[in-house]
């Protein structure tokens, strides 16, 4: 690959999963990239240990006794500790950082990938409801800004590859006039693929979380169970790839080795492959438009031997149908099916609603809150509580029927 200086690297998320994947490579490659400034939840141990590693310029906590607790563990460090929300959209869009890792959880992620977008940076986007909540207005800033915009879900990162090669911002009609007909976008089924709605009301959070194929964090494994992180990824793709929900279609494929495809109207279609792994298409974004080595074991074809493909059960998963909906409504539906979608896998990791109710909470907040246009981020975030608000209840009524129903 071509020479270059090292780049500077925030990772908003540096705790988790794709955090991990994220630090991987970057001590791989480290005459390539630096750490500059990475954020953490709660877990303060470790993200004393990835400063005490890395020695990052900043560290950014949520609160002041999180804050006590890191500054105590690396007070040998040259790492400054900074504290709350608006710490982390500092080092977002900081004056020295190249490259912006969103890779925070759910709506918390939202403000600071926006800040890194404004500030013009190249934004490795792993947290999908950024887009899923203000689709428009974070394209619209991405164009403005000449930010660079790559994806990492591992599933819009092959869709990107599959691609005609341009720039990483699409606009209306680019694909059709490419030769694009259709999107292919995968899911693994989750470890409930096959499963009818009488199974799925008897099933754990132990169970949710345990993906057959990912490693991945307990808020996203049970997305993954439900098919909602799908729905949220199909509005995502249509918001990354300027399409419309019908050129793309779902196919699960349980193997997780094809990891999305793009049809032509040629009749070719083109997919990308490889083991799953995040460090691959993180290693993509972190090099694009070169590659690097990202630590991954080699595809095996004959070991894998069989390739299966089938719909996605709608009747049984409804998420990936409210996703589409929600799309459908437009203005802040999707912010408000996200904020459901966030208050109902809590209730169901604190076992307080089964399974199944998670699809019926959400279908609840869309049917009772009215739509608005989502012409700005306060009008957004005040959807996402007002969402949030009217969950309680029915979530009490919902997990009091539960109570009954045992």
């Amino acid at each position: 690959m071509s020479q270059r200086k090292p780049q500077n690297i925030t990772l908003l998320g540096g705790t988790g999963s794709i955090g991990g994947s994220t630090l991987d490579i970057v001590a791989r490659h480290s005459d390539l990239y630096r750490l500059y400034a990475v954020s953490g939840y709660r877990r303060v141990h470790e993200l004393a240990e990835i400063c005490r590693q890395f020695e990052p310029v900043f560290a950014v906590v949520p609160d002041q006794d999180a804050a006590d607790q890191l500054e105590a563990e690396t007070a040998d460090l040259n790492t400054t500790v900074l504290v709350g929300a608006d710490a982390l959209e500092e080092v977002a869009a900081a004056e020295p950082v190249d490259i912006v890792v969103a890779a925070i959880v759910g709506a918390a992620g939202l403000l600071p990938a926006l800040a890194a977008v404004k500030a013009g940076k190249r934004i490795l986007l792993a947290n999908k409801e950024a887009l899923v909540m203000s689709g428009q207005l974070f394209m619209d800033e991405v164009r403005r800004s000449g930010a660079e915009l790559l994806p990492i879900d591992s599933e819009h990162n092959a869709i990107f590859q599959c691609l005609p090669a341009q720039g990483t911002c699409f606009d209306d009609d680019s694909l059709p006039a490419s030769g694009v007909r259709q999107i292919l976008l995968t899911a693994s089924g989750g470890p409930f693929r096959g499963y009818n709605p009488d199974q799925l009301a008897g099933v754990t959070p132990e169970q949710a979380v345990a993906h057959p194929n990912w490693s991945m964090g307990q808020k996203i494994s049970v997305d993954s169970a439900s098919l909602m992180n799908k729905g949220l990824e199909l509005i995502e793709a249509c918001w990354l790839f300027s399409v419309k929900p019908e050129a793309i279609q779902v196919v699960v494929h349980p193997q997780s080795i094809i990891h999305s495809m793009v049809s032509y109207n040629d009749g070719s279609v083109i997919a990308q492959m490889g083991n799953p792994d995040m460090r691959t298409p993180i290693a993509y974004g972190l090099a694009w438009p070169d590659r690097i080595d990202a630590g991954v074991k080699p595809l095996d074809l004959f070991q894998v031997a069989q390739l299966d493909f089938e719909p996605a059960d709608e009747v049984a998963f409804p998420c990936l149908a409210l996703a589409r909906q929600a799309f459908s409504l437009g203005g802040t539906a999707p912010a408000i099916l996200n904020a459901a979608n966030e208050v109902a896998v809590q209730a169901f990791l604190d076992e307080r609603i089964g399974f199944e109710q998670i699809p019926e909470l959400c279908r609840y907040a869309l049917d009772c809150l009215p739509v608005e246009p989502a012409v700005s981020l306060d009008i957004i975030l005040a959807s996402d509580c007002k969402a949030r608000e009217i969950c309680q209840p029915y979530l009490e009524h919902l997990s009091m029927h539960r109570i009954k129903a045992q």
